[in-house]
């Protein structure tokens, strides 16, 4: 049912922004040493990707991601206009995540982000980003290995080994702008990470085309 389908988009995107945002804000205020908030900030949205995927994979496939929808669109796997619907719901839940967590935290509820975050090296790091994150999926789902617990570790492995600490979701980056706390980023920031991202997805689908086509076995 197309409309169950939308609403575990929806809800599993903003449920992700809630986790990122929140635990965000909440080491924040426990700390004042920023490894030790980026390393909270990571097991949280680690743990949530984890259950959150695992829980709506089912109902909806669990992109929470409009690099995630536009991959599969391009595979053939969702039609163009249920993709789109997908990324409507995302991008309505994660800024309805943002929202939440400050009112969650007692904060004002509508904000504008005004982090930094621009640069060559923080678009190359959400262009490594992403198409590590879709080389996880691709691959975990070619091995029919684990995929919530795939990307649930890639991303934690990413929030240290990129500048950007890992967006590697257009929805999510346009929710965090809507958040001006640890895990923000400026409005006027977002295009070059759009762009970023999604050259990183297109590239790691064309290669995982490639590299985990079902060969037949020899003669």
């Amino acid at each position: 049912m197309t409309a169950r389908r939308l609403v575990a988009e929806a809800l599993g995107t903003g449920l992700l922004v809630t986790a990122v945002v929140g635990s965000g804000i909440m080491a924040d205020r426990l700390t004042a040493d920023v490894a030790l908030a980026l390393l909270a900030n990571t097991i949280a949205t680690a743990a949530a990707l984890l259950v959150l995927i695992t829980i709506f994979a089912p109902v909806s496939g669990a992109h929470f991601n409009p690099a995630v929808t536009l991959v599969f669109g391009l595979r053939g796997e969702i039609a163009p206009m249920l993709a789109a619907a997908f990324v409507a719901a995302q991008i309505i839940g994660g800024v309805a995540g943002s929202l939440l967590a400050h009112a969650m935290f007692e904060l004002p509820v509508l904000q504008v982000s005004t982090t930094l975050r621009s640069g060559t090296g923080q678009w190359i790091a959400e262009g490594v980003a992403t198409f590590g994150l879709l080389l996880t999926i691709l691959g975990a789902i070619h091995a029919r290995a684990n995929v919530a617990l795939m990307v649930a570790a890639y991303i934690a492995a990413a929030y240290w080994f990129t500048a950007s600490t890992s967006f590697a979701n257009p929805a999510v980056a346009l929710a965090r702008a809507f958040s001006d706390t640890f895990a923000g980023i400026r409005p006027v920031d977002l295009p070059g990470f759009w762009l970023a991202q999604i050259a990183g997805a297109l590239l790691a689908a064309g290669l995982a085309r490639w590299l985990f086509a079902n060969e037949k076995p020899p003669a």
